[in-house]
């Protein structure tokens, strides 16, 4: 055995400078891949928006380079880089070079920033550590500052010398090192993503960004002149239910009864719709993507007042429980944006914040503002109660659908069977192997045993068209003993939307209990075979959409013709395979005939055609057109009518069988 490394006295380390962020960036970052590096990229940015919001330039450039370097312009006041008397040292290396030197400690008494992002004194000198290079040209007091860093370590003195310009700010390009971060090629998206939501809480400032990286620059602009209201509007467009409100607040409030008072400003604007749902968090610009404090605030006061104007109102049936957040959040659009001038964030990632005097002051404000506004618009908080009871009641109702039903369709079954009605198995247990031929009526049944490789392939068939799963509610579906069966068969469960309109609530399902490799559909190569294989897949889409994105779910395709000439047989599945096969006959004698129904052919034709791994033809149902065929399902078998009758009208003429027409 290897002997193992001793262990005393002399194994303690130290790391300094440089090392305590380079070989442990997640302690800073929050993870030494590519959210730690898009971290990075946002304390340098969080710098620069913290000049804008005091007051010190309107404009932020930010540039991402072909080499994966950034580049942060401001035009504020330039960084304090010179000669620090009561540090007795200069301010460069204590901001570029120290960690926990800022100005941003003592915000409650507004000595420099009263509220800002950086509070840890962290960001910038991490940020530098953390680089391959970092180059920063600062213009203040009438000089131009110029340093250069590599590896974490300065790269020269600063170099200082007279600016007769009168523009003032901090430029800093920097490259994230590969050595510290595994992946630093922070992506288009989250800089657009990134600055669209700093557009959005920091009001009147303009952030630019430019991507100049492949063959054609790209300049985009972001500015919302009014902040989250003109934000707002533009998320929810005319799909409201009430009018907007904005609700704004100056307070003093405090996590302890023994700590200070601090300073909080919350902004706040909201409306109420049926067909949007989505809230935002920012504090000192920060978006919250965790929450914390404000998401808590949310979430008491909405179900207080709310809860409370519905029993005021006599609006709740008898035994009906009370709501929950869920039934509000279904029909919630709401942004806030606070500031305070002591935060305390989660860590330095800044994604959530846990102060106790934020969420108690903002839990008061939202419950008074609400009480108000019903006061004030008893139209609109009738709308309000009556959404709010529509999506209880139907969050009730599939709870009580999803635990009538989770036993019975993911409990693992010993002998299928026995208890599912015809559904022929095979003797294959291996997941990876097995099939299931889901089948149109019992003689396709019969002609899919004989035909079949017993050992993997199973066969389970439909009694007569199912239902339209786009158009049943589920207590319809879960009734249906065809459905039911086959759901048991398939054996993951289904994934059922207790959140309506979400889509991300999955309850019941577990891929991993999924009994198959393919669920091929297979019916008569005809009007009603293609109406129950559109049947089947609907069906899928609705209860079981992760098995087409998991790409498991496949047609069987069956031949329109048979074509014998002498000894020999050929199949064709199109018009044009026909057309090409006739000509290769040209001068041979042949026989064509339309092919038969699926129960009509006989098992050496149906191995070579549809079972047969080896020669039959599978089309796989690809997830890749999932938005349009998410529309095309709901147009065709939805509630849509008119649409339904637009597109016969349109494309109709195109699916009429001619054959016939003498």
């Amino acid at each position: 055995m290897p002997k193992k490394p001793k262990y005393d006295n002399d194994s303690i380390r130290l790391l300094k400078d440089e090392e305590r962020v380079r070989e442990k960036p997640a302690v800073i970052f929050g993870s030494d891949g590519l959210d730690g590096c898009e971290h990075a990229v946002f304390e340098i940015v969080s710098n620069s928006v913290d000049e804008a919001r005091e007051g010190y330039g309107d404009r932020i450039i930010v540039t991402r380079f072909e080499d994966c370097s950034v580049e942060v312009q401001d035009f504020g006041r330039g960084l304090p880089v010179d000669f620090n008397t009561k540090e007795n040292r200069y301010n460069w290396e204590l901001l570029f070079c120290e960690l926990y030197a800022g100005s941003k400690y003592d915000n409650n008494s507004a000595s420099n920033y009263e509220f800002s992002l950086g509070t840890n004194g962290l960001g910038l000198c991490a940020t530098q550590y953390a680089s391959e290079y970092m180059e920063a040209e600062v213009h203040a007091g009438g000089y131009k500052y110029n340093l250069s860093f590599k590896k974490g370590k300065p790269d020269g003195e600063m170099i200082k010398e007279p600016y007769s310009k009168k523009d003032t700010g901090t430029r800093i390009k920097w490259k994230p090192d590969l050595d510290v971060f595994t992946d630093i090629n922070v992506s288009d998206e989250y800089f657009k993503d990134m600055l669209k939501h700093q557009s959005v809480v920091n009001a009147g400032v303009r952030f630019i960004y430019k991507n100049q990286t492949g063959k054609t620059f790209e300049t985009t602009e972001f500015y919302y002149e009014n902040g989250i209201e003109d934000y707002l509007k533009e998320m929810v467009g005319d799909n409201t239910l009430t009018g907007i409100q904005s609700w704004r607040q100056e307070t003093e409030c405090r996590d302890r009864e023994d700590l200070d008072t601090y300073k909080l400003k919350t902004n706040i604007v909201l409306t109420f719709s049926n067909k949007i749902q989505f809230k935002e968090y920012y504090h000192n610009s920060s978006f919250l993507a965790n929450g914390g404090s404000p998401d808590k605030a949310v979430r008491n006061a909405f179900v207080s007042q709310i809860d409370a104007y519905l029993k005021e109102k006599g609006k709740y049936q008898k035994n009906e429980g009370k709501i929950t957040f869920q039934d509000i959040d279904d029909c919630l659009v709401l942004i806030i944006s606070s500031f305070s001038t002591v935060t305390s964030y989660e860590n330095q990632t800044k994604k959530a914040i846990n102060n106790k005097g934020i969420q108690d002051a903002m839990t008061a404000f939202i419950k008074n503002q609400l009480m108000v506004y019903f006061i004030e618009n008893p139209a609109d908080a009738d709308k309000i109660a009556n959404q709010v009871l529509i999506n209880m009641r139907s969050r009730v109702r599939a709870e009580k659908t999803r635990i009538g039903i989770k036993d019975s369709l993911t409990s693992n079954v010993n002998n299928l069977t026995n208890r599912i009605q015809k559904f022929v198995d095979c003797r294959s247990k291996d997941p990876e192997k097995r099939e299931l031929f889901i089948v149109e009526g019992d003689s396709a049944l019969g002609a899919c045993k004989q035909s079949r490789d017993s050992e993997f392939q199973a066969v389970m068939p439909l009694r007569g068209k199912i239902l339209n799963c786009l158009k049943c509610d589920y207590d319809k579906i879960f009734k249906s003993d065809v459905i039911t069966d086959l759901l048991k068969v398939i054996g993951c469960g289904v994934e059922i939307k207790s959140k309506p309109k979400s889509g991300k609530d999955m309850v019941s399902f577990n891929l991993e209990l999924l009994k198959w490799n393919k669920i091929i559909i297979c019916t008569d190569a005809d009007v009603d075979g293609f109406q129950i294989r559109t049947l089947v897949l609907a069906m899928i889409y609705r209860l079981m959409p992760t098995l087409i994105n998991e790409g498991k779910v496949y047609i069987a395709e069956s031949p329109l013709y048979e074509i014998n000439s002498g000894d020999e047989v050929w199949f064709a599945y199109t018009e044009k395979e026909k057309a090409d096969i006739e000509e290769g006959l040209k001068g041979k004698k042949y026989t064509i005939q339309r092919s038969k129904g699926l129960g009509e052919n006989d098992a050496d034709m149906m191995s070579l055609t549809t079972m047969n791994p080896l020669t039959r033809r599978l089309i796989k149902i690809d997830p890749t057109y999932a938005e349009e065929t998410s529309k095309t399902f709901d147009m065709l078998l939805g509630d849509d009518l008119q649409g339904r009758k637009d597109h016969i009208a349109e494309y109709g003429h195109l699916y009429i069988d001619m054959t016939d027409v003498s």
